[in-house]
């Protein structure tokens, strides 16, 4: 009897979701709870899921209140289907996608409140770049005022680590170092 309700429970779990290319597993429409922060939302079923190939700024961080408040207004009490790689217990990394098809993790992107992070290898993320060109060519909310300093560390391509230089009348002074007394 467990053989069997057990075969019968794997069936319909493979029914239901499905593998699409790139090895990603599609989830069934599952309903978006709430939102975390602006890559993190809580999906029903699944549990916390952050968005795949996106770096949103920190809390503390420019557009961070943007980033959360726009994926709110796209994913809070929507159908959306998850696509993951892996096991979907506890946290994970995954593209976002609504029942009307519109991709979430591009959607911030295109709209300037999030960057592309090349940091784990994406199914997508060539849609992705071309999100980011979109917005950086529009010059839209990341993308508006100043480009970023290099190694930002923000981005796939400013990996050279320095920090960008301070705006003029900004930086700290310091004051020399007091020389050590020899005992």
């Amino acid at each position: 009897m467990q053989i069997l309700l057990i075969s019968l429970i794997s069936t319909v779990a493979a029914i239901h979701t499905s593998t699409i290319s790139g090895g990603l597993t599609r989830s069934p429409s599952v309903m978006v709870r709430s939102v975390i922060d602006g890559e993190t939302i809580d999906v029903a079923t699944i549990g916390r899921v952050r968005l795949l190939g996106v770096d949103v700024p920190r809390k503390a961080e420019p557009f961070a209140r943007e980033a959360r408040e726009r994926l709110t207004a796209l994913v809070l009490r929507r159908w959306v289907r998850v696509e993951h790689e892996g096991s979907a217990r506890g946290a994970i990394r995954a593209f976002v996608v609504r029942d009307d098809g519109l991709l979430i993790n591009a959607a911030l992107v295109r709209e300037g409140l999030a960057r592309v992070s090349a940091s784990q290898p994406a199914v997508r993320l060539a849609e992705l770049e071309r999100a980011e060109a979109e917005a950086r060519s529009a010059r839209r909310g990341l993308w508006g005022s100043a480009q970023p300093g290099p190694g930002t560390g923000y981005t796939h391509d400013s990996t050279d680590g320095q920090s960008p230089s301070p705006k003029p009348g900004t930086a700290r002074k310091t004051r020399p170092k007091r020389p050590i007394p020899k005992t």
